[in-house]
């Protein structure tokens, strides 16, 4: 299957206010992080993918069919691990997870042996037995994530795996989503907010804010869209800094930084070619009688999955003296 998931022109809308929206955005295969601030739009996305929620325009396709007119045979293929806690008070983890195999059409016989099988995958051997709620947060919520294997899925959904796992049980949790797609073979749909659980086990990324879209791919190439670029501390006035190097070819993009602060930090994107030489040139070229602009730190940039969302986010709030 060449397309896990595909978003064509797709919107939601809740009254006035729009929710989501997408122009043309594909999934691949693989493990896919969902990546974006609270109230971004990830669960609206997912609601949508599940069928759970009706687009106000535009389609969605999940596993070669259309999410909305389909949604059914979506959900009999789909593992779904909500973020918050959804359990029976009273059942054990193994009755817990029975219970979703059945909800899924097994036999209780079936849904039970294959709860034992789950289980034992995520190392709950020794807590199969127990009253589910009495159970501390890292049993929880792999006991969420053994639900959402139980009717053996080719994709499984997983929205905010991690929540208030300490370090080491996020760490383990992590490991296991690794291992679901290493050993199991499972496409993974990552939905979070925490940047390092996302560049740890994701091949590709989409990164939302306030219900859009802002960018998808691998991670590694949406990084090295920006080549030859180099971090910059400036001092003095950002207009006339901006104006220097554009005159001479190079993209600015601002970072965060406080108001009013003295010293502010750039990503300089150097024409194809061109060394530092090119910079230095620039600030020294300044006009008598306009505002003075300093060079005070000049380091080459290598980014991460943080500095990619960073820039990326910052773009689209128009952040840049480019403008």
């Amino acid at each position: 299957m060449d397309e896990l998931i595909r978003l064509e022109k797709l919107k939601r809308y809740y009254g006035a206010h729009l929710a989501f929206e997408a122009e043309e955005v594909v999934f691949p295969p693989g493990v896919i992080g969902l990546l974006g601030p609270n109230g971004a739009g990830k669960s609206t996305l997912l609601n949508m993918l599940m069928g759970l929620l009706e687009p106000s325009s535009g389609r969605a396709w999940m596993l070669g069919f259309d999410a909305a007119k389909e949604s059914r045979e979506v959900r009999s293929r789909v593992g779904y691990m909500p973020e918050n806690d959804s359990f029976v008070a009273g059942l054990s983890v193994l009755q817990f997870v029975s219970l979703a195999g059945e909800l899924h059409g097994l036999r209780p016989v079936d849904a039970r042996r294959r709860a034992h099988e789950v289980l034992s995958l995520l190392g709950l051997e020794e807590a199969r037995y127990r009253l589910i709620e009495e159970q501390p947060t890292g049993i929880r919520q792999r006991a969420k994530l053994a639900q959402a294997l139980i009717n053996n899925p080719d994709l499984v959904i997983l929205d905010e795996p991690t929540n208030g796992l300490d370090p080491a049980g996020r760490s383990a949790m992590l490991e296991l989503i690794s291992r679901l797609h290493r050993e199991q073979g499972k496409s993974i749909l990552l939905s979070s907010h925490l940047l390092g659980d996302v560049e740890r086990v994701c091949d590709s990324v989409v990164i939302l804010d306030k219900g859009k879209v802002l960018a998808h791919g691998e991670v590694a190439a949406l990084a090295s869209s920006r080549a030859n670029s180099y971090r910059l501390q400036v001092s003095g006035s950002a207009e006339v800094c901006g104006r220097l190097l554009r005159e001479r070819g190079v993209r600015l993009e601002a970072l965060p930084s406080k108001a009013g602060a003295p010293v502010r930090d750039f990503i300089a994107i150097l024409p194809e070619g061109a060394g530092t030489k090119l910079l230095f040139e620039a600030f020294a070229a300044g006009g008598e009688g306009e505002p003075g602009c300093l060079l005070s730190g000049l380091w080459p940039h290598e980014e991460n999955l943080e500095t990619v969302f960073e820039r990326i986010v910052a773009g689209e709030a128009g952040g840049s003296p480019n403008d």
